[in-house]
């Protein structure tokens, strides 16, 4: 299948957050943490067709891929987790259902406020 669109997360309860509320086909491919340079090119590399999005925790780890990524992919869009909730899993659905349309995404409407 072709995506037009791949969201990079940290983890696997990240992808299960956002995955339900997103109303495209859109990849969401898991880092499961830190990872090297080369193994994010690895994993990155079939999607680099695709626009790339970023939704990455407000912690150190989440720091630490987002400077990693604009370096690689610089042209890639970073969506950032209120730090109020830290990580995007912790964050409520209706707020980033709000962040994803505002990067214009379709996103189902029961998840917005």
């Amino acid at each position: 299948m072709h995506y037009e669109k791949c969201i990079i997360v940290e983890g696997r309860s990240d992808m299960l957050k956002l995955a339900p509320i997103l109303a495209e086909d859109v990849k969401i491919v898991c880092t499961n943490g830190t990872i090297s340079e080369e193994a994010l090119l690895e994993l990155i590399e079939p999607y680099e067709e695709c626009q790339l999005y970023t939704f990455f925790d407000a912690d150190q780890s989440g720091e630490k891929l987002r400077k990693l990524m604009k370096r690689i992919y610089s042209e890639a869009t970073h969506l950032n987790v209120p730090r109020t909730y830290m990580e995007v899993a912790n964050a409520p659905r209706k707020v980033l259902a709000q962040l994803l349309k505002e990067a214009r995404f379709l996103v189902h409407k029961e998840y917005l406020a």
